[in-house]
C-alpha cells in the first residue's frame, strides 16, 4: 500500500517545488567559499596526477619490470579502486560526525607519501602495495569534499561549484600526462638516474617522486581552511542542558534510509558508474595506443592527450555542472538526472569512432568532443546525490556512491579493455579495436540505467522533505 501511495504522488511531485527548508542560515562569503573550491581543486588535482601517471609510464615499466598489459592494468584499476572504496565507507561514516577539513588534510599527505614511495620500489609487489596505499589516502577526499561543499554554496549553485572542484579530475589527469612527458623526454636523455639513498633510479622512478612530493605541502595548506556549519537537512536534538544542536544519525538509521531510496540511489549510481567505465578505461590506454597504432613516442603522446584532457576534460566538467542547475532551475527536479543520461548517448559516436580514424590528427580532432561530453556526469552525478540526501548522511551515501562508481568504473574500465586486447584478439598492436567494441556497450547500460532512475528520484526527493519534517523540528 505504501508503494502505491508514493506512485500516486509523482504527479504532484513533478508540479510542485519542495518545501523550503527549515535553515535559513545564510551562506558563508561567497568569496571565501570559491577559495576553499579553489584549495580542493588543487588538491583533487595532485590526487589525479598520482592516480594518472601510471597510464604515461606502461611501456617504460613494462620493460623495466617484465610485467604484462594485464598486470599494468591491475595497477591502474583494482590495486587503487579495491582500497579506495573500501575504506571510504569508513571514512564516508567519519565525514558525517568529525570534522571534514581534518580528514582531507591527513588523507592528502598520506597518499602523496605513498606517491612517493612508488618511486622508490624496485619489484612488481611493492607497486602494488603503495598503489593500495594511494587508494587508502584518495579515498578521503571527495565524500569529504563534496559536504564541505554542500554546506558553503546553495542548491541553485551546487552543480556548479562540486562542476568546477571536478575540474581538478581533468587538470590533474591532463597534467600527469603533459607535465609526466616533459619529464621522461628529460630523464630519458640521461639515462638512469643515482640518487641518494635509492641508488639508481629509472627515469619513471623519478615522475613518482616528483608529483608525490608536492602533495605534502598541499596538505598543510588545506588544514587552514575553516570548517563550515552544517546547514541544510540535518537532523537537530535538544540536549540534557537544554541547548539545540545538530543530532547523529545512527548508522542502521543512515542504511534504512538508502534501503527506502534503493532503486533512485542505484539507477543514477550505475549510470554514473558506466559512464566512468568508459571514461576511465580509455583514459588509461589512450597514451599507449597512439604509441602501438602511429608509432608516437610516449613524451608525444602525452603532451597531445594530456592538452586535451586539460581543455575539453575541465570544460566538460563544468558545463556538465551548469546545464544540471539549468535544467533543474526549469522546473524538472531530475533535470541532473535526464541531463547525465543523455551524456551517454551523445559521447557513444565519438568514443567508438576515433580508435578506427587512419590519421592520428583525425582521431584526436574526435577524442576532443569525446572527452567534453564524457566529462559531463563528473559535476552531474555528485551533485545529484547531495541533493536527496540529509546533511548528515551525505558522507556515507558518496562514499557508498564511490564503492560503486570506482569500483564498475576504475576498477574495471582500464583492466576490461586490457582483457579484450589480451585474450580475445591476442594482439596488443590491435588494441584500437578493443577501444572501439567496449565503450558503446557500457555507455548504452549507463545510459539506461539513468533513464530508469528518473522517476525513483522524484520520489527520493519527496520522501526527503517527509524526513526533513520528521527530524529538523526536536519539538515535533
Amino acid at each position: 500500500m505504501a508503494e502505491i501511495e508514493v506512485a500516486s504522488e509523482v504527479e504532484d511531485i513533478l508540479h510542485h517545488k519542495p518545501a523550503a527548508s527549515a535553515d535559513t542560515r545564510p551562506y558563508p562569503n561567497p568569496a571565501y567559499a570559491w577559495y576553499v573550491v579553489g584549495v580542493f581543486v588543487l588538491a583533487y588535482t595532485f590526487s589525479f596526477i598520482d592516480r594518472q601517471i601510471l597510464s604515461l609510464l606502461v611501456g617504460p615499466m613494462k620493460r623495466d619490470l617484465a610485467i604484462t598489459d594485464t598486470q599494468m592494468s591491475l595497477l591502474q584499476g583494482l590495486a587503487f579502486a579495491a582500497f579506495y572504496t573500501i575504506m571510504g565507507l569508513p571514512i564516508g561514516r567519519l565525514v558525517d560526525r568529525r570534522n571534514r577539513i581534518g580528514i582531507i588534510s591527513v588523507g592528502v599527505f598520506f597518499w602523496s607519501l605513498m606517491t612517493a614511495l612508488c618511486g622508490t620500489a624496485k619489484v612488481y609487489w611493492q607497486l602494488f602495495a603503495y598503489r593500495i596505499g594511494v587508494g587508502v589516502g584518495e579515498a578521503a577526499l571527495s565524500s569529504s569534499a563534496y559536504s564541505v561543499i554542500s554546506d558553503y554554496f546553495p542548491p541553485k549553485r551546487l552543480g556548479i561549484a562540486i562542476g568546477v572542484y571536478g575540474m581538478g579530475v581533468y587538470i590533474g589527469a591532463g597534467l600527469a600526462l603533459v607535465i609526466g612527458a616533459e619529464v621522461i623526454g628529460m630523464v630519458a636523455k640521461g639515462g638512469n638516474i643515482v640518487l641518494p639513498l635509492l641508488g639508481q633510479v629509472y627515469s619513471w622512478q623519478i615522475v613518482f617522486l616528483i608529483v608525490g612530493l608536492p602533495g605534502l605541502l598541499i596538505a598543510l595548506w588545506v588544514r587552514t581552511i575553516r570548517e563550515p556549519a552544517r546547514r541544510g537537512h540535518i537532523r537537530r536534538e535538544i540536549g540534557a542542558d537544554g541547548i539545540e544542536r545538530d543530532g547523529q544519525v545512527p548508522l542502521g538509521e543512515v542504511i534504512a534510509y538508502l534501503k527506502a531510496n534503493a532503486a533512485s540511489f542505484l539507477g543514477m549510481n550505475l549510470c554514473f558508474a558506466f559512464l566512468a567505465m568508459m571514461a576511465y578505461g580509455t583514459a588509461a590506454w589512450v597514451p599507449s595506443f597512439f604509441v602501438r597504432t602511429y608509432g608516437w613516442n610516449v613524451v608525444e603522446a602525452g603532451r597531445w592527450y594530456g592538452w586535451i584532457i586539460v581543455i575539453f576534460g575541465t570544460g566538460g566538467v563544468v558545463a556538465g555542472g551548469a546545464l544540471g542547475d539549468l535544467v533543474c532551475s526549469w522546473g524538472y527536479r531530475n533535470g541532473r538526472i535526464i541531463v547525465m543520461s543523455c551524456t551517454g548517448l551523445v559521447t557513444l559516436p565519438f568514443a567508438v569512432a576515433f580508435p578506427l580514424m587512419s590519421n592520428p590528427m583525425i582521431a584526436l580532432a574526435l577524442l576532443a568532443p569525446a572527452t567534453f561530453f564524457a566529462t559531463f556526469t563528473t559535476g552531474i552525478g555528485p551533485s545529484a546525490l547531495q541533493e536527496m540526501m540529509p546533511n548528515q548522511m551525505r558522507g556515507f551515501a558518496s562514499a557508498l556512491s564511490g564503492l560503486l562508481v570506482n569500483f564498475i568504473g576504475l576498477g574495471l574500465g582500464p583492466t576490461a579493455i586490457a582483457l579484450v586486447t589480451d585474450f580475445v584478439f591476442k594482439d596488443e598492436q590491435l588494441l584500437r579495436y578493443s577501444l572501439a567494441y567496449v565503450p558503446p556497450v557500457v555507455l548504452l547500460i549507463g545510459a539506461g540505467t539513468g533513464f530508469l532512475a528518473l522517476k525513483p528520484y522524484l520520489r527520493s526527493l519527496d520522501y526527503l522533505e517527509r524526513w526533513s519534517q520528521m527530524h529538523e523540528n526536536p519539538d515535533a
